[in-house]
């Protein structure tokens, strides 16, 4: 299943990602984003499925918690996509 790691700076970053998505009806999980993603050692990750990005983008924008990088996941790889 394809789904997308939004990596925020902090746990909090990811912890509000997670609240402003939530409120706008999209799905998401937060952990610590994988080692091999980031040179940040406190970086963290939301998960959301790979329709809902299109979606998610413009709320976090409007909260003020754009993105550090964006990853699309596809059976255990990743690929980092434009902003």
């Amino acid at each position: 299943m394809e789904h997308y790691l939004i990596i925020a700076r902090s746990v909090t970053y990811a912890q509000r990602m997670q609240r402003a998505l939530a409120r706008s009806g999209i799905r998401c999980r937060i952990f610590r984003a994988p080692r091999d993603l980031t040179d940040r050692g406190c970086a963290y990750a939301v998960e959301i499925a790979a329709g809902d990005l299109s979606a998610a983008l413009p709320v976090l924008h409007g909260e003020a918690l754009d993105p550090v990088q964006i990853f699309l996941s596809q059976r255990g790889t990743f690929r980092e996509v434009s902003l």
